[in-house]
């Protein structure tokens, strides 16, 4: 970051002797990057170098974000934090900014002065212009190749920076801290490559299972017995679908309706541990916690569902589209909850003879004509949530010797 030259006489250089030893300091103890990134900054900030403004970017894996940013400025508390949507790569702000330009050309340096007239090729140097800028810097800090045209890149970080101060920054200043960048993106990346582990294991496993994996829960065959409500759900109608709509569209449709039934699921603190074609195997887990408290989340969950579910199918008829109903089943029982499978293809899930009553009961929905079914045993532990359950009196479940009385929400 040292060309052009600044206008105005070299300073004094920066006391940065001890910050490469810190820098490595902060990756080893894996703190969060708001954190390293607010602590770099001050430290350079404290030793002279006159910023005014900083940014990082990064990429990342997650299904929904490309790209987290960070923001710092000495008189703000605390660092602007913006996860960025994947749909922002195709976006024309994005194409016309200098981490775009940068990554997808290969320029690992790009400074601009801003003090001038000239006109200015990126419109956030205009609007650091506007803010008093005089001067921008910004470097690439790669952790391998960055691969020519590829902006979701997550192969290295972005740091910038800029100056109120005449004539721009110190080009010696800039030197030292194109130095020190090296040990700061390996802090980076240390912690980097945990949050992406860490939102891969979420979004394939669920964040409890994720979690638990994360953190050394790998053996084959360990498990543990939890006491858990089950959630088990699919789409109706969904072979007959599949067979008349092209693959595009089919997937389209499919993930349409698994983020309707995924949502009030999320939001009443349920975890979805797997997805099993057109439905999924959720749990609220009742470990030391208030079994009814659990039950009447899930309750909710299920009102919620089957709330959204009309109008829903109703704009989707509106607009041409195939519609389709859901069966879901509540049951509450013990479960093994761990690793099983291969030895070195394993599976976090749950197993016993609990997930196979839910599964059965959830078959019934078809012929019952009802969209929710709830278990004898998951009604005794929702006590409070009596006055909302209707008895459909007992039924025979296959391969449960004795039948079972089922109930449903009322409405």
């Amino acid at each position: 970051m040292d060309a052009p030259k600044g206008d105005t006489e070299a300073l004094p250089p920066l006391d940065l002797d001890d910050m490469p030893e810190w820098l490595v300091a902060q990756g080893l103890k894996g703190l969060p990057l708001e954190e390293q990134f607010d602590g770099f900054c001050m430290r350079l900030h404290g030793a002279g170098f006159d910023m005014a403004r900083a940014s990082m970017a990064m990429g990342t894996l997650h299904p929904r974000y490309g790209a987290q940013t960070y923001v710092w400025r000495p008189d703000q508390k605390g660092i602007e934090t913006t996860m960025r949507d994947r749909a922002t790569w195709q976006l024309d702000d994005f194409k016309q900014s200098p981490v775009y330009f940068m990554r997808t050309t290969g320029t690992p340096v790009l400074r601009r002065r801003l003090d001038t007239n000239a006109p200015l090729d990126f419109p956030i140097l205009d609007e650091l212009r506007e803010e008093g800028m005089t001067d921008y810097a910004a470097q690439l800090v790669p952790y391998g190749k960055i691969d020519e045209g590829d902006p979701d890149s997550a192969s290295g970080s972005f740091f910038s920076c800029a100056t109120t101060r005449p004539g721009g920054f110190d080009d010696g200043h800039l030197r030292q801290v194109t130095d020190v960048l090296l040990y700061f993106g390996l802090a980076v990346k240390s912690r980097t490559i945990y949050d992406i582990a860490t939102n891969v294991l979420s979004t394939y496993l669920g964040e409890d299972a994720g979690h638990r994996v994360l953190t050394g829960a790998i053996d084959r065959g360990s498990a543990e017995t939890i006491r858990a409500v089950l959630w088990f759900c699919d789409l109706r109608g969904f072979t007959r679908v599949s067979d008349r709509l092209p693959g595009n569209e089919l997937v389209e449709t499919l993930d349409d309706y698994l983020e309707l039934m995924a949502a009030p699921v999320r939001t009443n603190k349920g975890q979805i541990l797997k997805f099993l074609g057109d439905g999924f195997l959720a749990t609220f887990d009742l470990t030391a916690l208030d079994g009814e408290a659990v039950c009447r989340n899930a309750l909710k969950a299920a009102a919620e569902l089957r709330a959204a579910f009309p109008p829903f199918n109703e704009s989707r008829r509106e607009a041409g589209k195939t519609v389709m109903d859901f069966g879901l089943a509540l049951h509450l029982g013990d479960v093994l909850y761990g690793n099983i499978g291969a030895s070195d293809r394993l599976d976090f899930t749950v197993i016993g003879p609990a997930v196979n009553e839910a599964s059965r009961i959830q078959a019934l929905c078809r012929a019952m004509e009802r969209n929710v079914l709830i278990s004898a045993s998951f009604h005794e532990i929702a006590c409070g949530c009596h006055g909302e359950l209707q008895s459909l009196g007992f039924h025979a479940l296959r391969g449960v010797r004795e039948p079972q009385e089922l109930f449903t929400l009322k409405g």
